[in-house]
């Protein structure tokens, strides 16, 4: 075997490994809040804080989506949400935390109330909570409730 088929066949052997070691300095959370209950929206976004501020200090980088549905869709209302301020300061100062708001604990909502009720701007919209979390499980994302 020739020195360049040599170096050839190593690269290829070695490349997948390289690959993984990319990939497994990548970080990804995902948080459920399903309470209408400001102690555990609060914990929610404390441990989001505390993560994120973790891994930064050590120089990796983590994605965390905050997965809200049933009555924790409170967390993500601009009209009622106890922790209103706390989401304002995320979305300044941790470009790495995102908000999920269940479309069909919305819809409910709508109807029950009569209008649609109003999101904080960083709050994006997924079809079904438990299905993002299920998804983002399945690809190999942690979730945790706390």
């Amino acid at each position: 075997m020739s020195s360049t088929l040599r170096a050839l066949f190593t690269a290829l052997v070695l490349l997948p490994l390289a690959f993984a070691g990319a990939q497994a300095a990548e970080h990804k959370l995902a948080l459920q809040i399903s309470d209408n209950d400001p102690v555990k929206m609060n914990a929610v976004l404390n441990v989001a804080a505390n993560v994120s501020k973790y891994y930064s200090e050590k120089g990796d980088e983590i994605e965390i989506q905050v997965v809200a549905f049933n009555a924790g869709l409170a967390m993500l209302r601009a009209d009622k949400s106890p922790v209103l301020e706390r989401l304002k300061s995320f979305k300044q100062g941790m470009p790495n935390v995102s908000f999920m708001a269940c479309e069909n604990t919305l819809d409910s909502m709508t109807r029950a109330e009569g209008k649609e009720p109003p999101l904080v701007d960083n709050a994006k919209r997924v079809t079904a909570g438990v299905v993002t979390l299920i998804e983002l499980g399945e690809k190999g994302w942690t979730i945790v409730r706390p």
